[in-house]
């Protein structure tokens, strides 16, 4: 049976941050205007009350649920968003924009520099998981929303989810953060380092600047193989491929003869197709650098935490060897020293880190429960 769905929807764009008011990002440097592409569905209730904001993982984008207009391919989360789904269009508000620094609508890399009518390539400037928070908090208050019912995402989501906690504590009634870290391992520092360099070790990256020619697509592809082998797991490895061969037998060539490598070649085509390379640099950058330093008593971040009213609801799942559950025990561990309201629920899935975008009755359970027992709504 077919669940039902939004529909149609549009992206739609909002810019703030005009001149001579630009935003001021962690590094300092202004930036201005930034334009965010966003999506919204259900609808916002007289008391204002009933807004959550969903925010995507490294490569997403503002296309949470529905369709696009000719386009047979729903957004990222439609098994989770829409009516009568864990996150109810017909009874919440929910947002989601695309963050600064990607490509996905928003002004990235990938952008005009207005300054120059040229692509900003590596001229734009290095952005944090904060600096996405305080643009995505421009667009609420175009929006007209001043408090939020709940903030929610995983991975990269996850942690923009809990940076709103840090940066605005009494802004919303809970946070829901699935897959998710307070600051990068070096192991996941690592992984990204060696895509980066895929990218610009390709001769076409040209320091950025290859926007009116060949694009950088090997290095681009390689470096989304390297990620998504960790978003797998051994488990769904095996599930999905084992050690079969394409062709039945080897062809002592190298070529590819096993299903993994002919999937992961496959991956890396599709990628270079929607994401561009500057991109990928920019937002694996801000992943890299983004820690809540919760470990520390005197951070800014622990402090805010203490201070927040908020409901707390963290989720990870066994067979997440990119961001295991050791790191979102870590979070909840300082959420309850702090006196915080918090639950914690690991998930036994063999799918590895991508499990929180697929269907799971567990996790629908915990996100549809937890949504409903805020009293904002």
């Amino acid at each position: 049976m077919t669940q039902p769905s939004v529909g149609t929807v549009q992206s739609k764009s909002f810019t703030f941050a005009h001149p001579p008011t630009p935003m001021v990002l962690d590094s300092g440097v202004e930036l201005g205007p930034v334009s965010l592409a966003y999506e919204t569905y259900g609808t916002l209730n007289a008391e204002r009350s009933n807004a959550v904001l969903v925010c995507h993982a490294l490569t997403g984008d503002a296309h949470v649920a529905g369709y696009h207009a000719g386009d047979d391919k729903p957004g990222w989360w439609e098994h989770y968003v829409g009516p009568g789904k864990p996150i109810d269009t017909d009874r919440y508000f929910v947002v989601c924009s695309n963050v600064i620094g990607s490509c996905m609508g928003s002004c990235g890399p990938s952008s005009i520099n207005p300054a120059t009518g040229r692509y900003w390539g590596l001229d734009f400037p290095l952005v944090t998981i904060p600096d996405m928070v305080r643009a995505q908090r421009e667009l609420l208050r175009h929006l007209g929303i001043d408090h939020l019912l709940a903030v929610t995402g995983g991975s990269l989501g996850g942690m923009q989810t809990l940076q709103w906690a840090a940066a605005y504590p009494e802004m919303m009634d809970g946070i829901l953060a699935l897959a998710t870290t307070s600051r990068h391992s070096p192991q996941a520092i690592a992984f990204n380092e060696v895509a980066r360099q895929s990218i610009m070790s390709d001769p076409n990256w040209k320091n950025g600047d290859y926007y009116d020619g060949v694009r950088p697509d090997l290095g681009l592809a390689v470096a989304r193989m390297i990620g998504h082998i960790t978003y797998l797991s051994d488990e769904s490895m095996h599930v999905k491929f084992g050690r079969e061969l394409r062709k039945g037998s080897f062809a002592f060539n190298f070529e590819g003869d096993f299903q993994v490598e002919s999937y992961l070649h496959h991956q890396g085509k599709k990628f270079v197709e929607r994401f561009d390379a500057n991109a990928f640099l920019y937002v694996t950058k801000a992943a890299d650098y983004f820690d809540l330093d919760l470990a520390n008593p005197d951070s800014p971040a622990r402090r805010a935490l203490a201070a927040t009213p908020a409901r707390f609801q963290l989720v990870s799942f066994t067979s997440d060897w990119l961001y295991p559950t050791y790191q979102s025990r870590q979070v909840v561990d300082v959420l309850k020293a702090l006196g915080k309201d918090v639950s914690f629920c690991e998930i036994t899935a063999p799918w590895g880190h991508d499990a929180f975008l697929l269907p799971d009755e567990r996790l629908e359970t915990v996100v549809r429960g937890f949504l409903g027992g805020l009293h904002g709504c």
